[in-house]
């Protein structure tokens, strides 16, 4: 699996409207905020709209996901489908958005290796308003955007997204080559000095996200007492000859936590290996392994470990959230919480925000420009803010802040007697933010959206 760096790191028709739909756009389009208060539902005559996929009381979505050949060890295309799913449910249950319910009436099984073709399947057949997409290959992305199909998408490619103004994501564009505050913060949380930091040589994101490690590591250590004893980005994907050389290593340079690119297989075969050299104590920052029942059925192999969450975690305060919302309506429409159910949910989110501020006269290409003026997205508390005037591009060591987010934020979680609990923030302030106008080392402040 190609893994996300751990913080938690894309049809150009003008419509003419009609004066009522200018009005509506008008009043629409008044914040650049993502606020959910106003709902889809007018109550008043339908305008007419001949975008693909929309028709008089619906309007039609396409997925394109991995599930035959899925080698993460993760549920990937089922539990996004129930998240948007979940998510279509809710609003539709308020009267959609311009009067017309939103559905996902084409799901198509990437195989991980037919992304392309899935892609091309969906813009020839053209009668989807967009697609969302979690993919491990994502190989029909560009094809998509080149045909102007409003996509949204699972974040943790960020080279396919970027430069592309009408893709958008759960995150933003993740700068994997960048150094991160929250890893040593990570390795804070436990008292861990000596870190090693693991990656798989095949994939172009790990092994960056490997090296981010490792800089970040070196880049506080004066702050923070911390130091890389070993290090290697180069291991096979899966760890199919195992990982016994490495632990072997990790335990003679005396590392007390190894933070990995890995995917969930890999984090099991890493922490199984570890506990049988006896370095069961050497705790692990798992970049997607924010899986309840995969934990559990681990028994105490994860114990102590510390993950990273993408969203809101689950064991947070809903506050005023959209956390309450997401629960209710995984139980309604009888699908399992889980964390790419939340990436499905938060993505479908994106697609309703963008039509809500279109107005009722919308084409693809004037959701993809209303979607773009949104300045401040959270999806209704759920994620860091994003501001999509600006993030699709990526941010460099130099310049955090001209494409990137104005803070570096992250959600821990840690794994106890089977279960997560919320670590380094609180259940009403469950994100640890740090400033982007500079990459200094600080204390984090502990936020909520």
């Amino acid at each position: 699996m190609p893994v996300k760096r751990l913080e938690l790191h894309l049809g150009r028709l003008v419509a003419l409207v009609a004066a009522l739909g200018v009005l509506l756009v008008a009043c629409s389009n008044s914040s650049g905020s993502d606020s959910t208060e106003n709902k889809g539902g007018s109550g008043g005559a339908v305008v007419a709209n001949s975008a693909p996929g929309v028709t008089a009381d619906a309007i039609n979505f396409s997925m394109l996901a991995t599930k035959s050949n899925n080698p993460t060890g993760a549920c990937i295309y089922d539990c996004y489908a129930q998240g948007i799913e979940a998510y279509f449910a809710f609003r539709n249950s308020e009267g959609g958005v311009h009067d017309r319910k939103l559905a996902l009436t084409e799901k198509i099984d990437d195989q991980l290796g037919q992304n392309k073709q899935g892609a091309l399947k969906i813009i020839n057949d053209n009668n989807t308003f967009g697609t969302f997409s979690a993919a491990q290959l994502p190989l029909g992305w560009g094809d998509l955007a080149e045909a102007g199909v409003p996509q949204y998408v699972w974040a943790i490619q960020p080279a396919a997204m970027a430069g592309h103004d009408d893709i958008w994501g759960n995150a933003g564009i993740i700068c994997l080559d960048c150094t991160a505050r929250y890893y040593p913060y990570a390795a804070t949380l436990v008292g861990a000095k000596k870190i090693a930091a693991l990656g798989y040589g095949v994939s172009d994101s790990s092994k960056r996200c490997t090296q981010s490690v490792r800089d970040s590591i070196e880049l506080y250590k004066a702050d923070t007492g911390q130091e890389v004893v070993y290090y290697n980005e180069g291991l096979a994907f899966g760890l199919p000859n195992g990982v016994g050389p490495e632990v072997s290593a990790i335990k003679r340079a005396g590392a007390d936590m190894v933070i990995t690119c890995f995917d969930l297989n890999g984090q099991k075969t890493l922490a199984q290996e570890l506990q049988r050299q006896g370095l069961a104590d050497v705790k692990l920052l798992h970049p997607n392994s924010y899986d309840q029942k995969f934990v559990e059925e681990a028994g105490d192999l994860f114990e102590g470990d510390i993950v990273q969450v993408q969203f809101r975690p689950f064991e947070a305060d809903a506050g005023d959230s959209g956390l309450g919302d997401f629960k209710k309506w995984m139980e309604k429409t009888g699908a399992e919480i889980s964390e790419v159910a939340m990436i499905g949910w938060i993505d479908a989110d994106i697609a309703y925000q963008g039509i809500l501020k279109a107005g009722p006269s919308f084409t693809r290409q004037s959701v993809i420009d209303a979607t773009n003026k949104i300045t401040d997205y959270t999806a209704d508390g759920l994620i860091a803010p994003i501001d999509w005037t600006r993030m699709h591009e990526s941010a460099t060591q130099k310049d955090p802040t001209t494409h990137g987010a104005k803070q570096e934020c992250a959600s821990f979680v840690q794994i106890k007697g089977g279960k997560f609990q919320m670590v380094g923030a609180t259940k009403e302030k469950p994100w640890v933010c740090w400033s982007n106008a500079n990459r200094d080392w600080a204390d984090p402040t502990k936020t909520s959206f």
